[in-house]
C-alpha cells in the first residue's frame, strides 16, 4: 500500500512538473510583454507624396516619387509621408528607411505593378530559408521606428502574373531547401530571374519598433505581412481581403515581443502563422526563437486561425492567444504542425476564450506534418487551452499526434464545448493530456434507469 501511495505521488509530481500559470500570472505575463513593446518614435515632420511628383490617377508610375520621398526623409532623420486620397500605381518596391511613418489617408490606395524585372534582389527568406530573391513590395532591412498607418489600402495585385508562378515554383522551392540542408552560404543562394519564388507584400527584416495600424491589405503575391528576425512590433486594427495562393495574413519568423490585436482577417491561407526557420538553418539559429507573442481580440476568417509551424526549427515559446472569434470559415481553428525534419520545440502556449463556427478540426497538434522527415523530432509540450466554443467540427474536434520516442506532453484542455462533431478525439503518442469540463456533442445528464423489460435479442 505504501509503495502504491508513493508511486501515485511521484506520478502527480510528474504531471505538474511544469505547472500551468494561474489566470493572474498569465495576465501579468501578457502585460509584461505588452509594456516591453515600444511604439516607433517618429519625428514631428510631415510631407505629402504629391510634393515629389506623385499622381493618384491610377495610371502614372509613382516609383520614382516614393524613392525620392524616402531619400528626403532619410536626410531629414525621419517623419511622416502622407499619401492623400487617390490610386497610386508603383511599378517596383517601396524601400523603407528608419524613423518613417507611411500614412495612407482614407480613400488612398497604393497598387503595385507585377513585372518581376522591377523588383531587385534583396536579402529575404522563403518558407523558412534565408536567400536572395525579388524584393518584397514594401521592404526594410536593419531599420528602427517604422510605421504604416491610416485608413487607406495596400494592394499587391498578386492575382495575375505572380499567381501564375504557383505552378512553376516546385523546382526552386526544392532548390532552396537543398541549399538549407547542405549549408550553402546565404550569399550564394541567388534566386530572381529564371526562378519562380513569389515575393511577400510587406516585409521588415532585422528591424525593431514597428507599427502597422488600421490599413487594409489586399491580394499579395505571397505572404501578406512578414516580420523576419524583427522585434518589438504592434499590429493593430488591420483589415485583410487577400485570397491569392499562400496569402497568409501575418507571418512571424524569428520574431519576439509582438502584439496583434483588433485585426479583421479574411485570408486565403493562415491568419497568423508563427514560424522560426526551417530544418538545418533553423536549428542553427536556436538562439533566436519566436517568442513573447500576444494575439488578442481579433476576428478570424480564412484557411486556419492561429498556426505554429511548420517552419519552427529554432523554437516557438511563450505565445498567448486571448479572446478571438471566428466570423466565417476556418478549416482549423488552432493548428500546430511540425515533423522530424524540423527539430526545435513548441512550448508554453496559452489559448483562452475562442469562439469558432463550423470547422473541419477545432484543435490539430501534429508532430508528423505531411509525414515527412527523420532524425529531428520536435518537442511539443506545455499547451494550455481553455474556454472555447465551437458550433461544429466536420472532421475531429481534438487531434494530438506525437511519436512514441517523442511524445506530445503536458497538454490541458478545460471548459471546451463543441456542439457537434463527426469524431470527438484522435490522440496518439502523448503524455499527461488532461481534459477538464470538455463536452463534445450532447452533454450527458443523469444516467437512465435500467428497463424492467429485458430487450429482445434477434439471433438470426
Amino acid at each position: 500500500m505504501k509503495k502504491f501511495i508513493l508511486l501515485w505521488v511521484v506520478l502527480l509530481i510528474g504531471v505538474n512538473a511544469q505547472a500551468q500559470l494561474s489566470e493572474q500570472e498569465r495576465k501579468a505575463a501578457i502585460q509584461e510583454i505588452v509594456e516591453r513593446i515600444q511604439l516607433p518614435q517618429i519625428p514631428d515632420y510631415t510631407v505629402t507624396i504629391i510634393k515629389f511628383g506623385a499622381k493618384g490617377d491610377s495610371v502614372s508610375n509613382n516609383k520614382r516619387a516614393f524613392d525620392r520621398a524616402m531619400n528626403h526623409l532619410k536626410k531629414r532623420k525621419g517623419g511622416t509621408l502622407l499619401v492623400p486620397k487617390g490610386v497610386y500605381t508603383v511599378n517596383g518596391p517601396i524601400h523603407f528607411v528608419s524613423n518613417v511613418n507611411l500614412h495612407l489617408a482614407e480613400g488612398a490606395k497604393i497598387r503595385f505593378g507585377e513585372n518581376p524585372k522591377d523588383y531587385p534582389l534583396v536579402l529575404t527568406s522563403w518558407e523558412g530559408t534565408m536567400l536572395y530573391n525579388y524584393s518584397p513590395l514594401i521592404y526594410g532591412n536593419e531599420l528602427e521606428n517604422v510605421a504604416i498607418t491610416g485608413k487607406g489600402t495596400i494592394d499587391g495585385e498578386g492575382g495575375g502574373a505572380w499567381a501564375a508562378w504557383k505552378q512553376l515554383e516546385d523546382k526552386d522551392k526544392q532548390l532552396s531547401r537543398d541549399m538549407n540542408h547542405s549549408g550553402i552560404a546565404v550569399e550564394e543562394r541567388i534566386f530572381g530571374e529564371g526562378h519562380y519564388l513569389r515575393p511577400q507584400l510587406i516585409q521588415f527584416v532585422n528591424s525593431k519598433n514597428i507599427l502597422l495600424e488600421d490599413i487594409t491589405i489586399e491580394d499579395s503575391p505571397f505572404w501578406c505581412v512578414h516580420l523576419l528576425k524583427s522585434k518589438s512590433a504592434t499590429i493593430r486594427g488591420l483589415k485583410f481581403d487577400a485570397h491569392n495562393f499562400n496569402n497568409d495574413g501575418l507571418d512571424l519568423e524569428y520574431a519576439s515581443d509582438i502584439l496583434i490585436e483588433d485585426v479583421k482577417f479574411d485570408n486565403g491561407d493562415d491568419n497568423v502563422a508563427i514560424k522560426a526557420g526551417r530544418d538545418h538553418e533553423g536549428r542553427a539559429n536556436s538562439h533566436t526563437p519566436s517568442e513573447n507573442i500576444v494575439i488578442r481580440n481579433n476576428l478570424l476568417k480564412g484557411l486556419h486561425g492561429v498556426v505554429i509551424g511548420s517552419e519552427m526549427s529554432a523554437g516557438v515559446q511563450n505565445v498567448y492567444v486571448e479572446n478571438n472569434k471566428a466570423w466565417g470559415y476556418l478549416k482549423r481553428g488552432i493548428y500546430f504542425k511540425t515533423n522530424p525534419d524540423r527539430g526545435g520545440y513548441i512550448r508554453n502556449i496559452y489559448i483562452n476564450d475562442i469562439e469558432l463556427q463550423k470547422v473541419e478540426d477545432c484543435f490539430y497538434i501534429t508532430a508528423n506534418y505531411h509525414g515527412e522527415g527523420e532524425g529531428f523530432n520536435s518537442k511539443i509540450s506545455d499547451v494550455f487551452i481553455s474556454n472555447v466554443t465551437c458550433e461544429e467540427a466536420i472532421g475531429t474536434a481534438v487531434v494530438i499526434q506525437g511519436f512514441e520516442e517523442s511524445k506530445v506532453e503536458n497538454v490541458r484542455l478545460a471548459n471546451i464545448k463543441v456542439n457537434k462533431a463527426k469524431n470527438a478525439t484522435s490522440i496518439t503518442n502523448t503524455k499527461n493530456v488532461i481534459f477538464d469540463e470538455v463536452i463534445i456533442g450532447e452533454e450527458a445528464t443523469v444516467p437512465t434507469s435500467v428497463s424492467k423489460e429485458k430487450p429482445k435479442l434477434n439471433l438470426d
